[in-house]
């Protein structure tokens, strides 16, 4: 592991000890490299310090792989012992939803009316074909409101509501996943965080039976494939936190992509970057790795495959012109989606 136990000088720790490193010739490998992650270092051992010639990430490990050696325990989580991969009705039923989609949207901003003109539209769009899922991720408001901030978003919410029960068909047919933001009601920066309030929420949900309001991150479980969704701007923060600046011959989602599936954790940072529940730490962990991994971030929307993993950004709704992301479980390909303004 690559930690800094004197600041301004890193070291290479297990848990045997530790070894201060030169990293001033060092080749870093594609990669986010930040305090806390694993590594593979080459080089060479001299006077009590280690010379780096190549810095790389440990290689990711496809899921397939993974249950080769674990066979069918259930590390997803959900009700079954056993993994829903190895179900043959499972993927019976899988193979018969050839019309199942999941729409993911991040920063649904309930309180600005532009935004709330755009989700009419996406609803109308989308009422003669119900997808499976509406999958909504915060922040829910623009900016916090103070005190203020949970009776405006309760107000929004209901808002929702109402525009919701024009759609009977969505209502009936489709799910609605509320996946909770950085800047939402809740406890801090602590990750994992919990769903939001029920004083938020429960009159939405009684108008919406089929509303549904998780943790971030959360994890869905559809036939046989298994999808988490984070919402947290993950990728500038690992990006200010990099012992080297990444090559900027890979792009830096490609970077990114590379170090949490590499890591097999979404928040490959040190305690006092991103505090984390340490006894919720197993809800950040990727591994084995899931079908689909969605990094709903502020960051510029994007689509890339590691290790037979597809992780894709559906980008900021409100602020990127009303992007959106589609997934298409039968086909495990992801659709770019913009509403026109």
């Amino acid at each position: 592991m690559l930690t800094q136990i004197n600041e301004g000088r890193f070291s290479l720790e297990d848990p045997t000890g530790a070894v201060p490193l030169d990293l001033s010739k060092t080749n870093f490998h594609v990669g986010l490299f930040t305090e806390n992650c694993f590594v593979l270092a080459e080089g060479s051992y001299e006077d009590k310090v280690f010379q780096v010639n190549a810095l790389g990430f440990p290689p990711a490990e496809p899921s397939q792989t993974t249950r080769a050696y674990f066979g069918n325990i259930n590390f997803f989580g959900g009700e079954s012992k056993t993994s829903v991969k190895s179900s043959a009705r499972l993927k019976a039923l899988e193979e018969q939803a050839e019309d199942a989609i999941f729409v993911f949207l991040s920063d649904v901003w309930l309180d600005q009316a532009k935004v709330m003109e755009k989700l009419r539209i996406l609803f109308a769009g989308y009422s003669t074909l119900p997808p499976t899922a509406f999958v909504f991720c915060g922040n829910f408001t623009s900016a916090p409101y103070g005190p203020n901030h949970v009776k405006t978003l309760r107000e929004s919410m209901r808002e929702l509501a109402d525009m919701l029960l024009e759609f009977p068909a969505l209502v009936e047919s489709s799910r609605f996943v509320f996946v909770p933001g950085p800047l939402d009601p809740g406890p801090g920066k602590i990750l994992p965080r919990p769903a939001l309030p029920k004083v938020i929420t429960e009159e939405l949900q009684s108008k919406i039976p089929t509303a549904i309001f998780t943790s971030n991150p959360c994890r869905i479980q559809f036939c046989t494939q298994e999808i988490v969704v984070f919402r947290e701007d993950i990728i500038q923060k690992m990006s200010r936190n990099c012992v080297r600046f990444p090559n900027p011959e890979t792009s830096i989602t490609q970077h990114f992509v590379k170090t949490i599936v590499s890591q097999a954790h979404l928040v490959p940072l040190p305690l006092h970057v991103s505090p984390v529940y340490w006894a919720l730490d197993n809800a950040l962990r990727i591994y084995p790795l899931p079908d689909v991994i969605v990094c709903a971030d502020k960051f510029d929307p994007f689509t890339e495959t590691s290790a037979e993993c597809c992780i894709f950004n559906p980008g900021s709704f409100a602020g990127s012109g009303y992007l959106f992301k589609v997934y298409l479980p039968a086909t495990k390909t992801v659709e770019d989606s913009k509403i026109e303004t």
